[in-house]
């Protein structure tokens, strides 16, 4: 797979606005983009980092509770902290600031609870085409991927639009064939194809053990029309 950027983006949802954007601009200290309507009554408001792209979508309607999903947390590298330190978000989720460098760590990047280490390792390499550093660590383009052991008790039923730490986006030159490709390799389907205006082509895959995992055709990305 050819990814658009060496980095992956991190979807967040949540009711709360305000608490949540206090929280990652002053706290966290990424700096605020721009907001996109998503449809549906849900904002998104987009936060730099490095590269990457911390995605806080807010819903105007109420929103289910999440239960705790396969990203168990969050790093962002900080030039704040000489060494890892936990946070929380307004929602409760796990956010670590980290050293820059951390891990190999440059913006973003997330720890997945999985339940076997070198199924996963072997999905994301495989059908997504990441590239293993060290056991339980694997880099996408310049971004890393963590992977830990442990009971995973997502709830495979439950939309995307809950709240919590909710999907990773993955920036393609093609939607479609990356999406088909990833099906036919093994991944479960989570939403086939669509378009969101001319903003960008989506669609939604998920990994083994259920972790959303977005592919977007982003035209301010690719350079081309959607």
């Amino acid at each position: 797979m050819q990814l658009a950027k060496p980095f992956y983006d991190v979807g967040v949802f949540s009711n709360q606005s305000e608490a949540q954007l206090q929280f990652w601009q002053q706290q966290v200290g990424l700096a605020f983009d721009h907001s996109l309507k998503l449809g549906g009554g849900v904002l998104q408001h987009r936060h730099n980092a490095d590269g990457a792209v911390l995605k806080l979508n807010n819903a105007r309607d109420p929103l289910p509770k999440g239960s705790q999903g396969p990203i168990e947390e969050l790093l962002v590298a900080s030039s704040k902290v000489q060494a890892p330190q936990l946070l929380h978000d307004p929602d409760g989720n796990p956010v670590r600031l980290i050293p820059p460098g951390y891990r190999g760590i440059q913006g973003l990047a997330v720890q997945l609870k999985v339940q076997d280490v070198a199924r996963s390792a072997q999905f994301y390499s495989q059908v997504l085409g990441l590239k293993s550093e060290e056991p339980g660590l694997l880099s996408c383009g310049d971004t890393r991927l963590l992977l830990v052991a442990g009971a995973v008790s997502t709830d495979l039923e439950a939309p995307l639009a809950v709240t919590g730490l909710r999907y990773i986006t993955l920036q393609v030159f093609d939607c479609d064939a990356t999406y088909a490709s990833a099906i036919a390799a093994g991944a479960t389907s989570g939403r086939e194809p669509a378009t969101l205006g001319s903003t960008a082509r989506i669609a939604f895959i998920r990994d083994p053990d259920g972790t959303w995992i977005e592919l977007s055709e982003r035209a301010s990305v690719t350079g081309k029309a959607v």
